[in-house]
């Protein structure tokens, strides 16, 4: 069926809402803790995945659509919360007694899937060069609205769109809501979905042990939840206006994929040995991110002019704490289980001669720091909250990371290979980058921006030169 809702790029196929099979999860609740507490707040994720599929728009509608309704359908059976929602108790005070939020699920409940087609040049959205952000937008699909019910509110926490682009490709855009999982939890979601739909059936997930694992088993002072709680911005959540924000168009903004090949990185990571014997921890992922921080900084620098000697950033990236906790939780243990390394430097020192010293050396401090903080990962979440919510206005600026090169984003295949381009789109809306493993190479890392187009102009030319300076 094709509807009314068109536009010049853009033509919705069909809106559908897709449920787990009837009776085979019933009416369940999951209690939030302080790790997704944390997030109540953050804009919602949003993800795109490109597939190369030759084929007609009515091989689409008649082969993939049912395809990917049913298989949807039978992952939500094992992932119900995917398909519940976010339970806000609007009368709750950080300092009450008053329930905490909670993913709840009611037989029923169900997840907004949209399918539609695209007249935009596939070959163009897939690559790594310079591209308008306002292109990926219509792609993504928007989660909804909140339901005001008698005591408590109601917040959608996932939405699917598909779209083909006739005889070029698909695009699988998914919208959720932070605190229903992070990424670790959202690919096993997504592995099993595809694996469905490639193979048909869901008696290997059952029979291989990667199950969700549900239970609420981290024990950690009850204050802790009332501490995030009192994050600022909750006060809203006592409002009838409260919206998870989303992505509004036009942007000004263009978004690019720069790759660090896995000789590269050895290359930098032997120049930093050299140059810093001290530093203890010194990754693959920690070198990427302190090179691109720093070459930010400097585009921003030439772009806006040099800060002031008491101007300082911030780096945030999270950590997997899964096999930190003690006991050491199971790997599928189903919400958010990570927590925050925040490296804080000088403005003027990042966008100087030194600037990578400085990023790498800030930023593998903190992340040592809180993988292997001797108090455990629990007594050190006090210090996450002044960190993420308390700094003073001198640190206004915040870079953070979507993504984790640990989780193989490319081995998502639903049937039709492996995706041709993966975009973290919601990183336009804060300046954050995404660092994900490549497709063609695990070991190599794809590093994506989203800036004005001056400023990427700028940060490109510094990329490429810093890199010939450094190797």
């Amino acid at each position: 069926m094709q509807l009314a809702t068109s536009t010049h790029m853009l033509t919705v196929l069909e809106n559908c809402r897709i449920s787990p099979p009837p009776a085979t999860v019933g009416n369940r609740s999951l209690p939030l803790t302080f790790l997704d507490i944390i997030w109540l707040l953050h804009f919602p994720i949003n993800q795109l995945f490109f597939y190369e599929f030759h084929h007609s728009k009515t091989h689409f509608i008649e082969t993939i659509i049912p395809n990917l309704k049913h298989s949807l359908s039978i992952t939500l059976q094992h992932f119900f919360p995917f398909a519940g929602n976010l339970i806000v108790y609007p009368n709750s005070t950080p300092s009450s007694n008053s329930r905490t939020p909670e993913i709840r699920y009611v037989e029923g409940d169900s997840v907004k899937l949209t399918f539609a087609e695209c007249n935009l040049d596939f070959d163009d959205l897939v690559g790594n060069h310079p591209r308008s952000c306002d292109k990926f937008y219509p792609l993504v699909p928007v989660l909804g609205h909140f339901v005001k019910e008698s005591d408590f509110i109601t917040v959608p926490l996932f939405a699917v769109q598909v779209t083909v682009f006739e005889n070029s490709g698909i695009s699988i855009g998914i919208t959720n809501h932070h605190v229903l999982c992070d990424a670790s939890t959202k690919f096993d979601f997504l592995k099993t979905w595809a694996s469905i739909a490639r193979y048909g059936t869901h008696e290997i997930l059952s029979a291989s042990g990667h199950l969700p694992f549900y239970d609420r088993v981290i024990e950690y002072p009850d204050h802790l939840d009332r501490l995030f709680m009192s994050q600022p911005g909750v006060d809203t959540l006592n409002h009838a206006e409260y919206q998870p924000r989303h992505l509004i168009g036009p942007s000004c903004k263009i978004r690019a994929t720069f790759i660090l090949t896995k000789e590269k990185i050895n290359l930098v990571k032997k120049s930093v040995s050299t140059q810093l014997p001290t530093l203890d921890y010194v990754s693959t992922f920690s070198v990427a991110c302190a090179y691109t921080w720093c070459c930010i900084a400097r585009s921003r620098a030439e772009i806006e002019g040099s800060k002031t000697e008491d101007e300082f950033e911030r780096f945030v990236c999270v950590a997997n704490f899964r096999s930190r906790m003690n006991p050491p939780l199971p790997q599928t243990y189903f919400g958010n289980c990570v927590g925050p390394c925040v490296a804080i430097a000088k403005s003027i020192l990042l966008s100087g001669k030194d600037g990578f010293l400085t990023a790498v050396k800030s930023l593998g401090e903190a992340i040592s720091e809180t993988v292997k903080n001797k108090y455990g990962v629990v007594e050190n979440a006090e210090l996450w909250f002044d960190m993420l919510f308390k700094l003073p206005a001198k640190i206004p600026m915040k870079i953070g990371v979507a993504g984790t090169p640990k989780v193989k984003i490319y081995d998502i295949d639903f049937g039709w290979g492996k995706p041709k381009k993966y975009e973290t789109v919601s990183i336009d809306c804060n300046g954050s980058i995404s660092v994900n493993a490549c497709k063609e190479s695990p070991e190599d890392l794809e590093i994506g921006l989203s800036l004005s187009a001056k400023q990427m102009d700028a940060f490109t030319a510094i990329f490429n030169q810093g890199l010939v300076s450094l190797i």
